[in-house]
């Protein structure tokens, strides 16, 4: 009897601590302004998805997973310092995880520092067991998902998760220029910036269809960065990678920045000697890539206030 109920009290401890670390993970993101879903109802594409979205990882680096609802996590900068330009923030984590820190909230924030509303992109990822063992990094998570967009197996079978993504970015860029007035700032001066597989969204924005394009892009070690030649009216863009990244390699942001240069575009690369995958390597000029990405945008205007 004994043994029974010291058995019960180490399940509520258990209970309550795994409660616990999902709330502290939580605690870590500074909490939106406003949630916006990117649909009315269901997203095409994944009316059939009945999984909950799992919020998970260390305290330090808190991950989303099954996002099945995209939506929009809006951080305004302060008024008296905004310069009306908006920019949409798309994590990375090889399209089965949303590094929510570093990638994200971390980077709205540093764009409120710049006067520039920032809305954090949750779009559609491949679904996760939940009692699966986790990916231990985004650079294994994102090599897995290079080897194909299509599902072969699962509930999603059949499915290009890469490109329901893309149009989870396409769509965000349409509701914000849409709502520019509510928010504040003006429809012409709509950027996204995306890391690793949100680079893939960020270049998927720029090459869709005109009214889903923003003004401007910024694809920080990008997915499924190529030499395709960008269409007629593709925004300006902003190209970050390391040297030294085994996980997307610096070829494909190269190959990139030649497209858009032959294109006659405004595009600006930037190739750090050291950083690794995910700019995890400190200590070289990866670590200061937002400067570069503020001066760039200063460069071209969207830093200034319209008028």
């Amino acid at each position: 009897m004994m043994t029974s109920h010291f058995c019960q009290i180490a399940v509520v401890s258990l209970v309550l601590l795994l409660g616990a670390q999902q709330a502290n993970v939580r605690a870590q993101l500074a909490p939106p302004a406003k949630e916006i879903p990117l649909y009315e109802g269901d997203a095409p594409g994944s009316e059939h998805w009945t999984w909950t979205e799992i919020t998970a990882g260390a305290p330090s680096k808190p991950i989303v997973q099954n996002v099945v609802h995209p939506e929009l996590m809006y951080y305004p900068a302060d008024k008296s310092s905004a310069v009306g330009t908006a920019m949409i923030v798309a994590p990375g984590g090889g399209f089965r995880q949303l590094m929510m820190s570093y990638e994200g909230v971390d980077i709205a924030r540093r764009l409120n520092e710049m006067g520039v509303d920032a809305f954090v992109l949750k779009y559609r990822l491949r679904y996760t067991d939940p009692h699966a063992r986790p990916a231990t990094t985004q650079a294994s998570a994102t090599t897995r998902a290079a080897v194909s967009t299509t599902e072969q197996t699962g509930p999603q079978a059949g499915q290009d998760l890469h490109a329901l993504a893309g149009a989870d970015g396409q769509q965000a860029i349409r509701l914000l220029r849409e709502h520019a007035a509510e928010y504040g700032f003006a429809p012409d001066r709509i950027g996204i910036i995306g890391f690793s597989a949100g680079g893939a969204v960020v270049i998927r924005s720029a090459i869709g269809p005109p009214d889903s394009r923003p003004n401007f892009a910024v694809a920080i070690y990008p997915a499924e960065a190529n030499g395709n030649p960008p269409p007629e009216g593709a925004p300006p863009m902003f190209i970050a990678v390391a040297a030294d990244d085994r996980s997307v390699g610096y070829q494909g942001p190269m190959d990139l920045f030649s497209a858009w240069r032959k294109a006659n575009i405004p595009v600006e690369l930037h190739i750090f000697q050291s950083g690794g995958h995910g700019f995890a390597k400190k200590g070289g000029g990866a670590d200061h890539f937002m400067d570069r990405v503020e001066e760039w945008m200063k460069v071209n205007g969207y830093l200034t206030k319209p008028g």
